[in-house]
Formats: C-alpha cells, structure tokens, sequence
C-alpha cells in the first residue's frame, strides 16, 4: 500500500574511510588538525546531499511517467457524465420535511440566494420522492451535500446514539459545525438530532455501514465520518446510510464516499490524484478506495503530506474551483 513519503532518503554513499587513506599520504604527520577538518567537510556534505538526489530522482520519475495532465486530472475525479451511486433516493425528501428538518420554502430559497435554483428534479426529490439513482455531479453537488447533511443530522442511528458525537452529552451535541450549524431546522437541533427513523438498517447492514464510517475520512479535519462534526461529515454518513439501507456492499459504499468527497473537496482530491499518478502512474479510477479516503490520504494532516509532497516535486496542480465551506 503507498503511503505518503517521508521528505529524506539515503545520504549519498562516500567511502570515508578511503579518503582517510589518501589524506594520510598525502598529508604530512604534524597536520593531524587539517586532517579532521576535511573528514568532517566531506562527511557534512555526504548527508546533506542525500535530499538533493532524492529530488533528481523524483523528478527523473515524473519525467518518465509525464507531468499530469490537469485537464485530465478533473475529468477524472469529476466525470463529465456524473458517478452514480448505488442508491435510489426514495422518499427521504418528503420524510425529511416530516421530521422538521428543514422547511421547503427555507431549502429551496438557499439555492434561489446562491444563483442555484433547484432543478424539476430536484424539487421532485423533496416533495414527492423519486426512484432514481443518485447521480453526482459538479450541477448538484452543493444539493446533494445539503440533502445528505440533513438526513444525517436526523436519521435514528447508533453512529449518532453511541458514537462520539455524544460524548459530552446531549446538551453540548448542538456545539459542532454539523449541528449547531444547520440553520434550516424547522426545530431545535437538539431535538431533531438523530430523531427519527428515515433509513432503517438491519443488524448486518449497519455492521457494513460501521465498517466504512470508521476509515472514510475528510480533509478539513483527523476525524473520520464515525465522528460528523461538520457538514461534509454528517453528509457523508446520510449517504452512507441511504446506501446501507438499500442493500450496498462495503466496496460500494467505499467508491461512493471516493467520488462524493472528490465533488465536495475538487481541490483536495484533484491533488490526490496527482500524487497517485507521479508517484504510482494510476489514473484516480485505479485507485484503491479504501485506501483513498482512509486516514493517510483524506484526513487533513493525510492530505497536509501530499500537499507537502507535491509541491516539493513541482507537482502541485492549480485549483479547479469549487469550494467546501462548512455553512449552509
């Protein structure tokens, strides 16, 4: 498994002991003095070399590969066509509004105010429900993010009723980013916090829900999505859990967290996949999932390093746009 580099590698080999030999022919017996002085210059240039031919060769390595192409980079991590999930939305929508999750009027004027109007579609999902398949792109990611928060926040589940978004308490759970700031609630948050049962899951479809909440990560922060404390995370478990209700396998659930962070988080995740390409020469569909959104790539001090990384390589690409604001 690749895991982000450390930024030395192995000093340049010097054989010191043979330039002793040499001095001490050369030198005459009473210039013992200039003898350690020129084995200790040797020895100090020997180690700080290592890191600049550790540069020749990572760049020797992308030149052999070729730079990423950003363009290319973008499609790849957003599709043009959109990445479907293996989920339907249902009724989550009309349920949502049920629950006081939010007012429709409130959520839809959201979008009017951003120069985002909701789609036919779009309103169709929140006042009737629709059996289509949830389709990512770079349209709706801003809707998508906001619907799955909701569902998140309100959805009955052990993440929430167990987990650490509760370990100071109910009174205090209003304090994170995914609470206190979801300023739609048509109640008081904590009360509509993990209140009612949209999406059921049985006992084997939350073990597999469990099992992937516990690794995907983000990176605007180290907690994975067992702990949503702000929107993208408590989004990230709404979608999951949709998913997890609908019968989604573990690996399922994996390429949809790597493409749903990668329509949240464009910049993070267009950087990660050029780390991927100069280092392992694998487009971001070869990818492991897993491992992608796990906690050495996706969480903040994760995508820090390659961010360190790249930008130490002259890899570091330019930012498509997009933005992963924690607020409504």
């Amino acid at each position: 498994m690749t895991q982000p580099p450390e930024s030395t590698g192995p000093p340049l080999a010097i054989n010191e002991d043979n330039r002793a030999k040499e001095n001490r022919v050369r030198v005459r017996r009473g210039n013992s003095t200039r003898i350690w002085i020129i084995l200790t210059l040797v020895a100090f240039i020997a180690g700080s070399s290592g890191g600049y031919w550790v540069g020749i060769n990572s760049h020797d390595r992308m030149a052999n590969q070729g730079s990423p192409d950003m363009a290319t980079l973008i499609e790849q991590i957003n599709p043009p066509d959109g990445y479907a999930i293996d989920a339907s939305f249902g009724d989550i929508g009309p349920q949502l509004i049920a629950a006081s999750a939010f007012k429709l009027d409130d959520f839809v004027s959201v979008y009017q105010q951003a120069g985002q109007p909701l789609t036919d579609d779009q309103m169709e999902v929140l006042e009737r429900g629709s059996s289509d398949q949830v389709v990512f792109n770079q349209q709706n990611a801003y809707f998508l993010l906001n619907l799955f928060w909701a569902l998140g926040l309100t959805n009955q589940n052990p993440v929430l009723d167990n987990g650490p978004m509760l370990g100071n308490g109910r009174e205090d759970v209003v304090k994170f980013a995914s609470t206190g700031g979801w300023s739609l609630a048509a109640r008081p948050v904590d009360q509509l916090f993990s209140s009612t049962p949209i999406v059921t899951l049985t006992a084997a479809q939350q073990e597999r829900l469990e099992e992937v909440v516990i690794t995907v990560f983000r990176p605007c922060c180290d907690n994975p999505t067992h702990f949503p404390d702000c929107n993208h995370g408590m989004a990230m478990l709404g979608m999951l859990e949709l998913m997890a209700s609908q019968g989604a396998s573990v690996g399922e659930m994996f390429a949809a967290a790597k493409y749903a962070n990668a329509y949240w988080y464009p910049q993070q995740t267009l950087e990660l996949a050029a780390y991927f390409q100069v280092r392992q020469n694998e487009n971001f569909s070869q990818v492991d999932a897993r491992q992608l959104v796990s906690q050495p790539f996706s969480s903040l001090s994760g995508y820090r390093n390659v961010h360190q990384w790249l930008s130490t390589n002259g890899a570091l690409p330019q930012s498509p746009g997009g933005g992963n604001s924690c607020g409504v």
